[in-house]
Parts: structure tokens; C-alpha cells; sequence
């Protein structure tokens, strides 16, 4: 059963809780497809009752295919109730923290292996190409082996490759971070869709602990990654070390491997080709505006630290200050989508997390290394680019075949044009032997970022097919 964007129901405790419905449609255009179990069996008549949305208690007791189990015993519904709420929280904390972690340490890195500057420039890429490429497959994995199956295959992925990171090795260093951000790129794709898989009755509510979950673990992850490694005296043990949080997430969630039951499959489903829409408008705007805030971003995510360390300030207090890049950003993405929920706010929203974003970049070209907080602050504000495109992605698509074609043209694009950011800054500051060049280059981005913001809004604003 496909769930049709275009007619979500919402509880009665949610319709007027315009926030909420906020986060549901951006959990929407997070994952183009997103499919529940049939709770009836295959010889199921063909009028009748919708089935019910598929929760844990249901995914329990009512397969997809064969006869329904006898009653499952309360405390064990409650303990995969909680088990799920775990997973949900404890991936959401992996998410960010194997890049995050990396950025701080990358001046370390750089200094006890010795590689040059095409490797300085690739480490902080190879998470967006990843993102890009592994994160296309999970569509074609998921349907393989199954949803659960593919996340868990995931998070061994993800704790493999963080492992291999600790090795003192190039070699290993690079492999390490394609096999773990491949995995992390899997479970970016995947997670909203078990949310609204399990938590169907509550979207909203597990949406907003995912995300939230994310900047947290992105948080602690730049503010401690080079104390740990100070501890554990090598930044490549420092690295290695996130893999256990991964360990531990996948360890909580191998007990729903065996909740989830493949489902056949039930005929063709309406498709809709992206490529066509890059033709369109609206399909340029959006894919536009998804890659410039791509790269803005993770640039910042992998050199900022870099940049401060180069003006003299300490590794630790260099991670400290990314990590209040992603501090900031939690209130600022529970603010802008309240606003976007209101009716003729979107465009407010965009303007505003833009111009912090061309503020912030502006700071840290002219600002000296004392004054960073003022930089991290005002580009934490603007990292709100993302959740709003993805609520504008939900809303322009007229049905549920563009919303999904938007969505996978934006990212796919996105991320794929959006790993030149880090990897060219990288080369460029090589070759200029300084940081000045590349910011005004994000200077310029960010000012490009506001002018297709502000053409992305008047697509919701004029409805523009």
C-alpha cells in the first residue's frame, strides 16, 4: 500500500497544529516513496475497510502474508514500542556524528599521515558523493532484502567503516569513510520511511525526536571529538571511536529485523521520469537551491574547524565552535517551520534564514578567530535552508508521482554538484595558500542561495506546475 501525500489525514489533535503538519510534510519529502505493509492477506476481498496504518503493535500482529498470530502479549508490544522509539533516536544520533567528529581532526590527520592536498580536499567530499550515489540505492536495496533489513545492513556498514578509520593507514582512512558514510547515506534515505512506517499514528512527534537526534549527535560530536582523541592520544582513535555508537544503535535495532516481513510485489505503481522536470522552472529552482545549500553546508562542515585552526585557534576550541554551529541550528529549524506553517510567512522564513546564512559567511571572511562565535551563530541560523525546501518540495508537487520525482532530482543532483563545495575550496586554499579567495566564494553562494530562495517561495505562492 503506497501512501498518497496528496490526501494525508491528520488526527484530530494535529488539524490544528500547524507546526506539526509542517513536520509531517517535510518527513514527506525527505524519502520519495514511502510504502506500508499490507495488513490483510493476500486472499483479502476486494471491497472492504482500508487497512489500518502499519504501527509496531500491527507490524507485529498482523503480517503481511499468511494467517494473523494469536495475541501478542502487552509487555512484549511494549517492549518493540520502545525498542523502535530507541532505534529511531540512537540512528538519528549516528547520522551526523561520523562527520561531524571527522572535521575537527582532519588538521591532526593531515599532520601524523602525511598526505597531500587532493586527499585534505577529498576526505571532507567523499560524505556528499556518498550521499549522492550510495543514498540513490536504497530504493533498489530496501526492496530487496526489506526496509529493516536494509537499515540494519546499514548500520554495519556505517560501524565497519568507522572502524577501519583507526588504522594508520591512508589507504584505510579513505576506505573507512566511503563504507561508513555509504552506510549513513542508507540510512538518510531510509529513516523517514520507518518512521512513517511504525509511527504512523504519530509522524510528527518521532520526526521531530529524529531530527533532533541529529543536530545532537552532530553537537557532541564536534565538541568532544578532539578531547577523545586528546585522551586516547591519536586522531585516528578518535575517529574509530564513534563506531561503537554505531554498535549500539544497530544492537537496538536487530530486533526489528525480525518485526518487518517483506512484501511481494503487487503490480506496477504510477512513476513520473525527474529528468523532464529539469526543464521545467520549478524543477531548475528547486534542484538549484538544494545544491547551493548543499554545499554551503558541508563545506562548513568539513573546513570551518580548518579555518579557525589556521588563524590560530586550538583544534579543540575549533571543534567546539562547529559544534555551536549545530547547537544553533536546532531552535532555528523549530522556528522556521513554524513560520513556514503560516499562511504567507514561507517567504519570511526563506529570507531570513538567508540573509543569516550571507551574514555568517561575510563574518568569518572579515572577522578574526576571537570573534568566531559571531560567524558560527549567524550560519547555524542558516542551515534552515534545507528543512524548508523540503516542505516546499511536498507542497508543489501536484501529485505524489512529482512530489517523488522532485525530490530525487533535487537530492540526487543536489549532492552530486554539491561535493565540488568542499573538494574545490579544498584545492583552491592549496593553491592560493590561504582561506580568503575561497570564502568570497561562499560569499558569492550565499548570496545566489537568497536570490533562488527567494524564487523557490513564489512557487508555493503561485502554485507554479
Amino acid at each position: 500500500m503506497t501512501l498518497d501525500r496528496t490526501q494525508t489525514e491528520f488526527p484530530a489533535s494535529v488539524k490544528d497544529d500547524k507546526p506539526a503538519i509542517a513536520a509531517v510534510e517535510f518527513a514527506d519529502a525527505l524519502v520519495p516513496e514511502l510504502q506500508v505493509p499490507d495488513a490483510a492477506p493476500e486472499a483479502a476481498p476486494a471491497r472492504g475497510p482500508a487497512p489500518e496504518p502499519a504501527t509496531v503493535q500491527n507490524a507485529v500482529q498482523k503480517p503481511a502474508l499468511g494467517p494473523a498470530p494469536g495475541p501478542v502479549p502487552a509487555a512484549r508490544r511494549r517492549w518493540l514500542t520502545a525498542a523502535a522509539v530507541a532505534a529511531v533516536v540512537l540512528i538519528g544520533l549516528n547520522l551526523r556524528a561520523g562527520i561531524a567528529s571527522a572535521a575537527a581532526l582532519f588538521h591532526d590527520l593531515q599532520q601524523l599521515l602525511g598526505y597531500g592536498p587532493l586527499i585534505a580536499a577529498l576526505l571532507p567530499t567523499v560524505p556528499v558523493l556518498c550521499f549522492a550515489l550510495a543514498g540513490a540505492a536504497t530504493a533498489w536495496l530496501s526492496s530487496r532484502i526489506g526496509l529493516e533489513r536494509a537499515i540494519a545492513l546499514a548500520l554495519a556498514l556505517l560501524a565497519a567503516g568507522l572502524g577501519l578509520r583507526g588504522v594508520e593507514s591512508v589507504g584505510f582512512l579513505l576506505a573507512g569513510t566511503v563504507v561508513s558514510m555509504s552506510g549513513l547515506a542508507v540510512c538518510n534515505v531510509a529513516m523517514p520511511t520507518f518512521i512513517r512506517k511504525y509511527f504512523a499514528h504519530r509522524p510528527s512527534t518521532m520526526t521531530g525526536a529524529y531530527t533532533i537526534s541529529m543536530s545532537v549527535g552532530a553537537t557532541v560530536a564536534a565538541a568532544v571529538s578532539v578531547p577523545l582523541a586528546m585522551q586516547l592520544d591519536s586522531p585516528l582513535l578518535g575517529l574509530a571511536a564513534w563506531a561503537l555508537l554505531a554498535v549500539v544503535g544497530l544492537a537496538v535495532f536487530l530486533p526489528m529485523t525480525f518485526v518487518g516481513r517483506r512484501r511481494p510485489a503487487a503490480g506496477t505503481r504510477a512513476h513520473l521520469s525527474p529528468w523532464p522536470l529539469l526543464r521545467t522552472r520549478k524543477g531548475l529552482l528547486l534542484t538549484g537551491l538544494f545544491t547551493i545549500q548543499a554545499l554551503l553546508v558541508y563545506t562548513v562542515m568539513g573546513w570551518f574547524p580548518y579555518i579557525l585552526i589556521s588563524r590560530g585557534m586550538s583544534s579543540a576550541a575549533a571543534g567546539q565552535t562547529l559544534a555551536l554551529v549545530q547547537l544553533v541550528s536546532i531552535p532555528a529549524v523549530v522556528l522556521l517551520l513554524a513560520m513556514a506553517a503560516r499562511s504567507g510567512l514561507l517567504r519570511r522564513a526563506f529570507m531570513l534564514t538567508c540573509a543569516a546564512s550571507l551574514a555568517g559567511y561575510l563574518a568569518l571572511l572579515v572577522l578574526p578567530a576571537e570573534l568566531a562565535v559571531v560567524p558560527a551563530i549567524l550560519i547555524g541560523l542558516g542551515f534552515g535552508v534545507f528543512p524548508l525546501l523540503m516542505l516546499v518540495i511536498s507542497r508543489t508537487g501536484s501529485d505524489a508521482a512529482e512530489t517523488t520525482a522532485l525530490s530525487t532530482l533535487a537530492q540526487s543532483v543536489g549532492y552530486l554538484f554539491a561535493a565540488l563545495g568542499p573538494f574545490g575550496l579544498g584545492l583552491l586554499h592549496d593553491a592560493l595558500a590561504g582561506w580568503t579567495v575561497p570564502l568570497v566564494l561562499l560569499v558569492a553562494g550565499a548570496v545566489l542561495q537568497l536570490l533562488l530562495a527567494h524564487g523557490v517561495s513564489s512557487l508555493v505562492r503561485e502554485g507554479r506546475k
